[in-house]
């Protein structure tokens, strides 16, 4: 009976524990599934006194890493462990390549220096911020990464191999129960947080790189989540010889089991206070005189040992330590990496192009290869981007509401309240009618710009990875968002002038310049949307624009009222060219007392139609070229 009894009370304990063995199992053979393939070359990561000092607003200056040097081999686990403020994340992206600061030192693959444009194709990064469309599906993220940073042409990436490593993937990372799910965001219900951490480490693997770095991959994971990701990321670095970083906050003791390196910085500045085997650890801290107590977790002693202004700290001791044991063989070693020439950048990717067709009998793609800032050409990112921008836009609500129902609804409103407008003669009513017309589709697309916003936070970040151009991000959100646009202001029009019982013979003018209009005004706003650092700022600069268009129409400042150094405004307004063209046309060739007394009080002219089009084309032109500029060269990533 007592027996039993024990056996009922730990049937729960047995039960995690199968659970977790099948967990444990499912990582490793999936792992074993995705690494199928030959392991890649040797890719050593070398770095020589670097150091990082930070400028603060008032001209001081704040080391934040001292000088340090050090070499990892491929396939090697790094554990970057650390107080906080002890520089983990800037010494990582110093390594990445990922710090847009000026730092001193140098770091060098396989002892060649990093190449500004080839490196990043080397090389994954997964940062702390896991930002993607939120509309967008597990699955689909995967097959994203995959399909922009494996180049067409290689045996492994035909679509059955594609989608075996996806599912792999899916179940290295504990995701395959919501690979169909919105990965969400605050207004959009999806997976949750410690998923979406997973989604994002999971599309950093599928990038297949030598390198991959990792910003604290399992914040926001559970214990038993965090130690899954982890032991998948062994078994990478070990079947497929990748080099991986981890930046990784007091993990558990099992997960500390599991790395190979271990970096310990202290901070107030940053320092190395150790640089060796994680194994052998424990002894060197023992040697230092600080014996690791049994059954506890050493990351805990190493944290309590580095925390500056604790009772455990013992941070400037274990700094000299280093300085004196480790410091002159990790000299020695570093200077003989960087002596020994490994693969470049350029040839490592050539040795993987010929690895992923090894066995294939297609000699063409091989000859041919030719090694590119991106993996894959204009044409497939193109493809890839306008196949997520349809999705996501179909899916989103918001979207969908601003710029197709929200119109629709407003025209149904509009013509309602002018119903019948235009059966009468043209008159002040009218003009009135086409004035309020016009504004309200200028302002149509103002809405879009927080969307716009939040895609090139996304679009900075993914460009950052080499995944695709700043070209081809805006010319697929230009395929798909314009004509979506374009036709909700059309639908919005015609309701409105069917309404108003505007005539046929009329309707291609006045549909032509309204569109024109709306076109102009949509290029403003998307091009104030990649400059403006946030949606208020981008409201601020949209703002002067939209009311010099507004009062320079013709309509409230006439060219007989306006001051004569502001005459040149009307020559460049595309409000007054609009109106005058749709005011001449309804009037008519003989207008009537009234449309006579409109058209002379706004000095309103027939024959302008092909100068406003051309200003207002030019307009656009250069707006849209603006917005290119802007999302290349302006809020980029700061680090």
């Amino acid at each position: 009976a007592i027996l039993a009894q024990a056996l009922h009370k730990s049937a729960p304990v047995l039960a995690r524990t199968q659970k977790a063995m099948s967990v444990q199992r499912l990582s490793t053979d999936s792992v074993d599934s995705i690494l199928s393939m030959d392991p890649f070359p040797s890719t050593c990561l070398t770095f020589k006194d670097l150091a990082f000092t930070a400028k603060l607003p008032k001209g001081e200056s704040k080391t934040v890493l001292e000088p340090c040097s050090g070499h990892f081999e491929s396939g090697e686990l790094v554990a970057i462990m650390g107080p906080s403020g002890c520089g983990k994340t800037t010494f990582l992206d110093m390594l990445a390549m990922k710090k847009t600061g000026t730092y001193s030192g140098q770091v060098c693959v396989n002892g060649h220096k990093r190449h500004p444009v080839l490196f990043p194709r080397i090389a994954a990064y997964v940062g702390q911020e896991d930002q993607m469309p939120a509309h967008w599906k597990v699955r689909e993220a995967l097959e994203f990464n995959t399909a922009l940073k494996c180049p067409p042409g290689d045996a492994g990436i035909s679509r059955k191999v594609t989608a075996s490593l996806i599912h792999n993937l899916l179940e290295v990372f504990g995701l395959t129960g919501v690979a169909d799910t919105y990965i969400g965001g605050e207004k959009v219900r999806g997976i949750s947080g410690g998923q979406r951490r997973r989604v994002t480490l999971a599309r950093g693997v599928a990038a297949q790189a030598p390198l991959l770095f990792c910003d604290e991959p399992t914040s926001g994971l559970s214990s038993t989540d965090a130690s899954l990701c982890v032991r998948a990321l062994r078994g990478i670095a070990k079947k497929m010889n990748v080099l991986i970083l981890v930046v990784i906050h007091q993990p558990r003791r099992e997960i500390v089991e599991l790395f190979d390196k271990l970096v310990l910085l202290t901070s107030n500045p940053g320092r190395v206070a150790y640089f060796g085997s994680m194994a052998e650890a424990p002894l060197y801290m023992e040697s230092c005189g600080h014996p690791v107590p049994c059954n506890s977790n050493p990351a805990d002693v190493y944290l309590d040992l580095l925390t500056p202004g604790t009772e455990e700290d013992d941070s400037d001791a274990l700094v000299a330590a280093f300085a004196e044991k480790q410091k002159p063989g990790l000299d020695i070693v570093v200077d003989a990496a960087l002596g020994a020439k490994g693969l470049t950048a350029k040839e490592l990717l050539v040795a993987a192009h010929q690895m992923n067709l090894k066995g294939s009998n297609e000699e063409g793609p091989g000859s041919k290869f030719k090694v590119r800032p991106y993996a894959v050409s204009f044409g497939t990112q193109l493809g890839v981007l306008l196949k997520r921008r349809a999705r996501v836009t179909m899916r989103n609500p918001g979207a969908m509401g601003i710029q197709l129902a929200m119109p629709t609804g407003m025209g149904i409103l509009w013509g309602l309240l002018f119903q019948g407008i235009c059966r009468n003669e043209f008159g002040t009513p009218q003009l009135l009618f086409i004035f309020m017309m016009l504004i309200m589709l200028s302002l149509q697309s103002l809405p879009m710009i927080s969307l716009f916003i939040d895609e090139r936070a996304i679009m900075k970040r993914e460009t950052s990875e080499r995944l695709y151009s700043t070209g081809a991000h805006i010319l697929s959100s230009f395929v798909i968002a314009v004509p979506v646009s374009l036709l909700g202001a059309m639908i919005q029009t015609l309701i409105i002038l069917g309404f108003a019982g505007l005539q046929v013979d009329y309707l291609p003018t006045v549909l032509g310049w309204t569109l024109l209009i709306f076109l102009l005004f949509d290029s403003l706003y998307s091009c104030v949307a990649a400059a403006a650092p946030d949606g208020n700022q981008a409201m601020i600069i949209a703002t002067p624009f939209l009311i010099l268009c507004i009062l320079f129409s013709g309509l409230i400042i006439t060219k007989a009222t306006a001051p004569i150094y502001l005459l040149w405004i009307f020559e460049v307004s595309p409000m007054r060219y609009a109106m005058q063209a749709i005011v001449v046309e309804l009037a008519g060739p003989t207008p009537t007392l009234e449309g006579q007394g409109v058209l002379q009080a706004l000095n309103y002219v027939a024959g302008e139609e092909m100068k406003g089009i051309a200003v207002i084309g030019c307009m656009i032109i250069i707006f849209r070229v603006l917005q290119v500029l802007f999302m290349k060269f302006l809020n980029n990533l700061q680090k």
